[in-house]
């Protein structure tokens, strides 16, 4: 799955264009190397995304076929902060 379906699914960011726009400018990292929006991602890869606050690091956990609801986002990812 592309990295920029899988962070809008999960709800991690809200549009597509924003994972874009992030990675052009290099805050997204997968696995410690500076992702594009294509870059296949896969169960267990660690996503860090780089925020005025810090870094936020996230282990996929599943990959979603469909959409995701908002109260079933957790069983995607987990949170490593």
């Amino acid at each position: 799955m592309r990295l920029d379906v899988f962070l809008k699914k999960t709800l991690i960011l809200k549009k597509r264009s924003d994972t874009k726009r992030l990675c052009s400018v290099g805050l997204i990292k997968v696995n410690g190397t500076i992702a594009k929006p294509a870059k296949e991602v896969k169960v267990d890869d660690l996503i860090e995304i780089e925020t005025i606050k810090g870094v936020n690091k996230y282990r996929i956990i599943m990959l979603p076929e469909g959409n995701v609801r908002k109260n079933e986002v957790s069983l995607y990812y987990e949170v490593l902060n």
